[in-house]
């Protein structure tokens, strides 16, 4: 029932079962924090408006697929970039945005102390634009926003942000445009934290994803690099291990990655292009209380803003597309499983 003279007969406001609305938080560390609450019938996500249009989280259906730490819903805060302090404001959140000059923990490069994570996961948007519209026979969700990382006699990086769903589909599309707006060359890091949590993150889930190469970051990465695509058990106290992975691409040039559970029958794909975002982070996390799971694209290495980095000239622009699909059934998990074969072809 998506032609819109049949819909809107049955639904007189489309508001009733799709839309987006402004609300903002009232309590707790919460307090103060806004968000773009988006719904398209079967896909709830809240975009944090004072953290870089983020989703909060990502429900499918009622099933909470996204990860949310034991610090919480989170607003602005004076630790959101203060040195080691600032890992309290992690809050997790279907997806966060690393960047846009680090993406490595609190560290000093060349006399410069860079947060954890960077800057860009706590800047709010501003000029920010919503809608929900018909067009050409389908009802679209559009959200946009810009977010700069500047200060004096140094970088003006800015990130344009436009977030895309539609009625009644399991997709959701992050366009951004990182741009160059000072007169010197700028390195540009960037990652995006994808996170997966509880009730669809549990032991068994799978990891689905055509890696030709897995690199671990250390002795506990290398401990579990055996089985570094399939959950395990919680377990107190366990040590995080952290994997750098290269992709194949299709013929387009695309690629993905994609969690699995065989018990919901669920999956959760993340596409993007190769070019534009040449490798992937994996983040396994089996600690009791801090059960967690993350894909994240990115364009540097462990090292991050330390290591080889891209640059950005003055004026110069950049353009990454992130596309999250909701897989359901069993059907579509084995068509992503072929998928992930035949892309693994073209690297033969």
């Amino acid at each position: 029932m998506a032609d819109q003279r049949t819909l809107m007969a049955v639904c007189g406001n489309m508001e009733q079962i799709a839309g987006v609305r402004r609300i903002e938080f009232q309590d707790g560390r919460a307090s103060g924090l806004r968000c773009a609450l988006v719904e398209n019938g079967p896909v709830e996500m809240s975009l944090m408006i004072d953290k870089c249009l983020d989703p909060a989280w990502i429900r499918y259906k009622g099933i909470n697929l996204s990860l949310l730490t034991k610090p919480g819903l989170q607003g602005r805060n004076p630790y959101d970039t203060a040195g080691d302090e600032a890992v309290r404001s992690i809050m997790g959140g279907a997806m966060f945005t690393c960047g846009l000059g680090n993406v490595h923990g609190n560290r000093v490069v060349d006399g410069v102390e860079y947060p954890t994570h960077g800057r860009m996961r706590t800047t709010p948007a501003e000029k920010v634009s919503m809608d929900a519209f018909w067009e050409n026979g389908t009802y679209k969700i559009r959200v946009s926003g810009e977010m700069r990382e500047a200060r004096i006699f140094g970088e003006n990086l800015v990130l344009r942000r436009t977030v895309e769903t539609v009625y009644g589909k399991r997709e959701i599309v992050f366009t951004d445009e990182i741009e160059n707006q000072g007169f010197e060359e700028q390195p540009l890091c960037f990652l995006y934290h994808c996170n997966a949590g509880y009730p669809f993150l549990v032991p068994g889930l799978r990891i689905v994803m055509p890696s030709i190469m897995t690199g671990p970051r250390d002795a506990a990465a290398e401990a579990g690099k055996s089985h570094w695509n399939v959950m395990d058990e919680p377990e107190p106290g366990a040590p995080e291990q952290v994997f750098q992975h290269e992709l194949a691409a299709d013929q387009n040039g695309n690629t993905f990655a994609a969690f699995v559970n065989e018990e919901l029958q669920i999956g959760l794909c993340i596409r993007f292009e190769k070019s534009a975002i040449p490798y992937l982070t994996q983040w396994k996390s089996t600690a009791a209380g801090d059960f967690a799971m993350a894909l994240e694209p990115t364009n540097c290495g462990f090292d991050g803003r330390a290591g080889k980095t891209q640059i950005l000239k003055p004026f110069e622009k950049h353009e990454n597309r992130i596309r999250f699909q909701i897989l359901d059934g069993k059907d579509e998990i084995k068509r992503l499983e072929d998928e992930c074969r035949e892309v693994l072809k073209c690297t033969m």
